[in-house]
């Protein structure tokens, strides 16, 4: 049987958060990404909403040129705004796992930076079985981008969000950041002298998008 396909780079983006902005990093650095002429792709396993509202899969879908149906599977999608495996147990849904979940993330050949988007928080019910943190184990990405908000609370909220995630390697990205705010440079000159590497804009997430991480 041959191995499953898996892209140049794999990317999985956190938040320490629910709207936190994960959903908007992940679109602007893809298109970013395709400006510089990389083939992108995202993923989203599973997402929660209100009924009738735009989804997560929808603004991905938009920044790649792929299906909402190709990054989110429509079994996955659970319109009840809750947890997904709670969304999924409201609306009388079958119960799934991390294990499904990363199965059914499946990537074309040929990809150069795979972007796969987790719900919620680090420790955010993913699944019946698990949080972001197994399903991003169960990946086990090149890189985890840690999308946190600039502002008040943010070097507790990094702090614990990277030490759940360890020890895969994460960068700290500041969401809404402003040069002007001084908060905001202290909190990422504080995140900085703990050793993370922070970035405040989403070209500047990936060192080098290009290269092989092997």
């Amino acid at each position: 049987m041959s191995e499953p396909v898996r892209p140049r780079r794999l990317v999985f983006v956190a938040g320490t958060a629910t709207d936190i902005g994960k959903t908007w990093w992940t679109a602007a650095l893809a298109r970013h990404l395709r400006a510089r002429g990389l083939t992108v792709a995202a993923r989203k396993p599973v997402q929660s909403c209100d009924p009738g509202t735009p989804t997560d899969a929808d603004a991905l879908a938009a920044a790649t040129g792929e299906a909402p149906d190709v990054v989110t599977p429509p079994e996955r999608t659970y319109r009840v705004a809750w947890a997904p495996p709670m969304a999924a147990d409201e609306l009388g849904r079958p119960p799934f796992s991390v294990a499904d979940l990363a199965h059914e993330t499946t990537w074309a050949a040929m990809v150069d930076v795979g972007l796969v988007e987790g719900v919620g928080g680090p420790r955010s019910p993913i699944a019946t079985d698990g949080d972001n943190v197994d399903l991003a184990h169960e990946l086990a990405p090149d890189l985890v981008v840690l999308v946190a908000d600039a502002g008040l609370g943010t070097i507790n909220a990094v702090r614990l969000s990277a030490a759940a995630l360890a020890p895969l390697p994460v960068v700290v990205a500041l969401n809404r950041f402003s040069e002007n705010d001084a908060l905001h440079v202290r909190n990422r000159d504080v995140l900085r002298a703990d050793g993370f590497r922070v970035v405040t804009a989403p070209a500047d997430t990936l060192d080098d998008p290009s290269r092989d991480p092997s």
